[in-house]
């Protein structure tokens, strides 16, 4: 098969053919394409040649070559997966696909179709289902993720106070933090609270030592990223509000069948990801990130995302579905005055999570709350029974995440992660670096989805592991070393 001639452009590249690039260039005044990057500095610009493979021109060709790399790929399908950390493993009811197929939702975009076709009381039963879950009275329509919804909830707060300082746990997650730094750097300035390296949990010494009235909000989440309860929310909301900020906090949603929600302990704004209602994992998605506050007028006028409400039509006696304060409130009604810039919404996940909580009802999220809570922990209590392993914030409750310590057993958590996977298992986020003190700790997940059959295959294949590669001398554990606490937490320690 011959390549195509330059002249005749590339089948996957638009406007390639030379004389259609010269006649753009020449209608906005242009010599070259590199003209337009005048804006890059020089040491910026690559202009070395780019060690590509040659193109892959045929349509068969390419499909044959990107599936041959999909295949390489080892998905929850085929391993067991202990991975969370923000996307994990969650049963997806089929009503949930059956529904976000549907033509009238597939393409929720944020954008007006010419006919609505229910979409807009869709999210708006959305929103009110994840009001009742959380509280709440207001509930945004999603945007991106937890990252973006956590930033903008940062934002909304130095705009309601008038004040440029957070508060932000130091045991949120490296790529929120990291989202929110870049989001924040030009309205906020964020400083981290430190957390108790004995319970996993905020430190409230370090954060009475900050808080000052300069400080626009304190956030921290609960469940936190290592998977600690945050028992003492409202004595941190109440920090917070005895120095004029407000609090928020980020919630995992799927916690809130057997946790009370942030608003019951003083959250002025609570915010999270739908990721565990219904969303299957894609390539680390599917995420959407939701804000909920009170029906206050300071709170809703600054939430820069769409907001659906109930209204009376010009038709008596009829009602319908739409737009609250659009125009002076989002960007899409006045661009240079929007408080923030909102483009893409991730309506359809929205429409898809309010399906999962209205097939689950109550007594389903509280079912599932309690499974993951009984079998998390139930795989921590195996796991510090394994010698060398232990937990190190065994003394406080966790939900569906908790750090596991392999320090004492000699093996760093990538070896022990790369063991795991050849036996068909993904072992836990591997902590090193990512959170002082935590180096040779991993950051196990589970849900609903796990069997007794999965827990305990994991225990035995890290066992196995251990005993084949473990160092010569081991430290030896008392017989009274793991203990199981009245809520069910264990404790484990080497001696």
């Amino acid at each position: 098969m011959t390549e195509p001639h330059a002249a005749q452009g590339h089948p996957y590249i638009p406007n390639a053919l030379p004389d259609v690039q010269a006649e753009m260039l020449a209608e906005i005044g242009a010599n070259s394409i590199d003209e337009l990057y005048g804006d890059i500095p020089e040491e910026l610009r690559f202009r070395g040649t780019m060690r590509l493979p040659a193109p892959l021109v045929a349509e068969a060709a390419l499909r044959r070559h990107v599936e041959g790399i999909l295949n390489r790929n080892q998905s929850c399908r085929e391993a067991i997966s202990f991975l969370g950390g923000g996307s994990a493993r969650h049963f997806v009811p089929a009503v949930c696909d059956e529904i976000n197929h549907r033509a009238e939702f597939v393409s929720a975009y944020a954008g007006e179709p010419y006919e609505d076709h229910g979409r807009f009381q869709a999210l708006f039963e959305y929103a009110s289902l994840m009001g009742e879950l959380l509280d709440l009275d207001v509930v945004n329509i999603p945007t991106y993720d937890w990252n973006q919804a956590a930033s903008t909830a940062l934002r909304m707060a130095g705009r309601i106070t008038g004040r440029r300082q957070a508060l932000v746990s130091s045991i949120t997650g490296p790529d929120r933090l990291s989202t929110m730094r870049n989001y924040c750097q030009s309205a906020l300035e964020l400083a981290p609270v430190a957390f108790d390296p004995a319970t996993g949990l905020l430190g409230l010494d370090d954060l009475q030592r900050q808080l000052s009235s300069e400080i626009a909000c304190v956030y921290f989440e609960n469940p936190s990223y290592l998977g600690c309860i945050e028992h003492r929310g409202q004595e941190i909301a109440d920090l917070a509000h005895r120095h004029g900020a407000l609090c928020i906090v980020g919630v995992d949603p799927i916690s809130l069948g057997v946790l009370a929600p942030p608003s019951q302990y003083g959250a002025d704004i609570t915010c999270g990801d739908l990721q565990p209602l219904g969303l299957h994992m894609n390539q680390g998605g599917a995420l959407a990130g939701f804000i909920a506050t009170r029906d206050e007028e300071r709170f809703v006028r600054e939430y820069p995302s769409r907001l659906f409400g109930l209204t009376a039509t010009t038709v008596p006696g009829e009602w319908g579905f739409g737009d609250v304060l659009y125009d002076d409130r989002t960007s899409f009604g006045a661009r240079e005055k929007g408080k923030e810039y909102v483009g893409t919404a991730a309506a359809l996940w929205g429409i898809t999570a309010g399906v999962y909580l209205a097939s689950m009802g109550p007594a389903g999220m509280q079912q599932v709350g309690q499974t993951i809570l009984q079998k998390s922990q139930y795989t921590a209590k195996k796991l510090s029974e394994l010698r060398g392993v232990s937990l190190p914030f065994g003394g406080t409750a966790h939900f569906k995440e908790f750090v596991v310590d392999f320090r004492g057993t000699g093996l760093a958590v990538a070896r022990i992660n790369r063991a795991l996977l050849e036996k068909g298992v993904f072992g836990g986020i591997d902590l090193t670096g990512r959170f002082p003190g935590l180096d040779g700790c991993a950051l196990y997940c589970v849900t609903e989805m796990h069997t007794q059959e999965d827990i305990d295959t994991l225990v035995h294949v890290l066992q196995d592991i251990l005993a084949e590669r473990a160092p010569t001398c081991w430290p030896i554990r008392t017989a009274a070393s793991v203990s199981i606490k009245p809520n069910g937490t264990s404790r484990s320690s080497c001696s």
